[in-house]
């Protein structure tokens, strides 16, 4: 018997200022699984996460999440918004960055332990951070960096990890090794994961699910079944051509740009 989606929304729809972002969004997420939230700028992928989170109401239809309304079971969703980059003059110990997702509200105040938190270990131990972790995260390489933010937010240990485009700013390599450390989470810790991402191919080994917004409408589904010609010139209702390359990647040809109005001004 197949358990019940840790996420499911049916006919959902999101309207800010007035002007309708996306609408008749279906969407089921199971456990571990692991699912890429894509489409243009401004198509509303950020605005997906946020109603996930409870932050922004729908309009029409219905959202479960963890069989609750949204918002109410957040404490079981780890969430990791829009890059941000640290300076390189920030001192702050990339394991203390970790433990801020944990202790957050008692930060700056005395916590008297006995050697290592050893949960903390074995989480940067998962992620691959243990080599760099008593540096400043100031000091470290954009992709270490992601990696330990990527901790942070499983500090919880959240039955849901919600990325928003953290691969954005990393070179080629540093999104291969990272879209595989997040498939491995997603399948060792049965977190099921919503990453939101503009190109498909460095997470495109790895992903159960793509949900494409594009023009106030969605579609989800297996990659293969979305990513087509035929599927996206329907979404966007005008000729999109899909082109396999010989080593494997996926290329959209002619995806026109939304409308201003269905512009989401949160996203980049």
């Amino acid at each position: 018997m197949t358990s019940a989606p840790v996420i499911s929304m049916r006919s959902g729809a999101v309207r800010l200022d007035g002007r309708e972002v996306w609408a008749d969004a279906d969407l089921d997420v199971g456990a571990g699984e692991f699912v890429a939230i894509l489409g243009p700028n401004g198509a509303g992928k950020s605005t997906l996460i946020k109603a996930i989170l409870g932050q922004v109401p729908l309009a029409k239809g219905t959202l479960q999440v963890l069989g609750h309304a949204p918002g109410a079971a957040n404490r079981d969703i780890g969430y990791l918004p829009q890059r941000r980059a640290f300076d390189a003059a920030v001192r702050i110990r990339a394991i203390d960055i970790v433990r801020l997702g944990r202790d957050g509200h008692r930060w700056g105040l005395p916590r008297p332990r006995r050697g290592r938190d050893e949960d903390i270990d074995q989480l940067l131990d998962l992620v691959g951070a243990s080599a760099y972790a008593d540096r400043a995260i100031g000091e470290l390489s954009g992709g270490e960096q992601q990696r330990i933010l990527i901790a942070q937010a499983l500090i919880r240990r959240p039955r849901i990890l919600l990325l928003d485009e953290p691969l954005d700013s990393l070179d080629l390599t540093n999104q291969a090794s990272v879209s595989a450390l997040i498939a491995r989470v997603a399948r060792e810790q049965q977190v099921s994961v919503l990453l939101v991402a503009h190109d498909i191919n460095p997470i495109l080994p790895y992903v159960d699910g793509v949900t494409y917004l594009a023009r106030g409408r969605a579609v989800s589904g297996a990659p293969a079944e979305v990513i087509t010609s035929e599927t996206l010139s329907e979404l966007y209702d005008a000729p999109v051509e899909v082109l396999h390359t010989r080593d494997g990647r996926l290329v959209v040809v002619g995806q026109p740009e939304p409308p201003a109005h269905h512009a989401d001004r949160h996203e980049h």
